[in-house]
């Protein structure tokens, strides 16, 4: 497989394929395609079906196989950047449940619980994660800028929860309480905080489309105005 990332705010990656390859995706999110490509719908599973449906994600993946060499792209949902991540034994990645685009059919992709209570039970997004694994390309989606960090043994990174695009598996992620009730209150920050922990490379996105949506809901007007 070959590809090439174009666009600008809102990017597409266009990919040639060899006859056999295949590609697959979970948001339907192909935009267009040579007529050779052949599309399946699978669910892979029921284990996998209902542990997609919990993460957030369709329950089920569209296969997109060319017979003969064949061209398919896709296309991201939200102003942002698409980026490719070479995915290997050894070099998994973790990414919030949105962020996966499309990758080779060698590229598995499963639920990621955290193991941490407290980020359990508070972190919203940031528990409900997603692991990339097996071997092969993927392409991630990250709202707004990516911002990357590798991180020490040890160091720490204090991100509010939606701006968390996805960390290595060697980086531990926890939530942590925002001091005092007056910050709590009046802050306009939320109640919790996503902590991560090296050693390890962390992707930050800067506009989570979730914070777009709270930022523009005040002026969308409402069946009583």
């Amino acid at each position: 497989m070959q590809y090439e990332i174009k666009g600008g705010a809102f990017p597409v990656v266009v990919c040639q394929l060899a006859s056999g390859e295949q590609m697959i995706t979970e948001k339907g999110s192909m935009v267009w395609m040579s007529p050779n490509m052949e599309m399946s719908t699978s669910g892979g599973g029921l284990g996998k079906m209902f542990s997609r449906a919990f993460s957030g994600e369709s329950m089920f993946q569209n296969i997109y196989t060319a017979r003969g060499a064949g061209m398919i792209t896709f296309g991201s949902s939200f102003p942002g950047k698409i980026i490719p991540v070479s995915i290997a034994p050894g070099r998994e990645m973790i990414v919030q449940k949105n962020a996966f685009l499309a990758s080779e059919s060698s590229v598995q992709l499963s639920i990621h619980f955290n193991k941490k209570a407290g980020a359990g039970f508070f972190g919203g997004e940031g528990f409900i994660l997603q692991r990339l694994s097996g071997s092969g390309v993927a392409f991630v989606e990250i709202d707004g800028e990516l911002v990357e960090y590798d991180l020490a043994p040890e160091q720490q990174l204090i991100v509010d929860t939606g701006n968390v695009a996805g960390f290595a598996p060697t980086v531990s992620i926890d939530i942590r309480q925002v001091p005092g009730i007056k910050n709590k209150l009046l802050g306009g920050e939320g109640l919790f905080h996503t902590v991560l922990t090296g050693p390890g490379k962390v992707w930050l996105q800067t506009m989570p489309i979730a914070n777009v949506a709270g930022a523009i809901r005040p002026f969308i007007p409402t069946g009583n105005d």
